[in-house]
């Protein structure tokens, strides 16, 4: 039996609305918030305003963290949520910043980190027997 320790998400975000990507507290409201919505636990974060437009951010979380980086020229961002324990708490982050960013396409990647063997009740039995 496998256990999967995290989850991490990579979204590309197309037609996203300029003005929604373009500064850097826009991005700090949208990441700060997504971290609220998904009960995640934030230990500190750092945004930067790209000149002469564009930003990005990233949040360190006790689970893992989330970032963006935009291109208001192009319409897009990328995002990259990645938590360990619960695996819904990244799928609500990515769902509130998608929800959010309305984009008209997006390319997401799903990726298990860290798919431990556990082993199974019989297993463990037979090695609490040998101690």
């Amino acid at each position: 039996m496998a256990k999967t320790l995290g989850l991490h998400i990579l979204a590309d975000l197309y037609g996203v609305e300029a003005e929604r990507i373009d500064r850097v507290e826009d991005i700090r409201s949208l990441l700060e918030t997504a971290v609220k919505v998904a009960d995640l636990t934030k230990i500190s974060s750092h945004y930067f305003q790209f000149q002469p437009h564009g930003a990005t951010g990233v949040v360190l979380l006790a689970e893992s963290h989330i970032s963006i980086h935009t291109w208001p020229e192009h319409r897009l961002a990328t995002v990259d949520v990645y938590t360990c324990g619960d695996p819904s708490k990244a799928y609500r982050a990515i769902d509130y910043i998608v929800s959010t960013l309305e984009p008209t396409r997006v390319d997401k990647q799903v990726h298990e980190r860290g798919i431990l063997e556990v082993p199974r009740e019989s297993e463990l039995q037979q090695v609490f027997l040998k101690i």
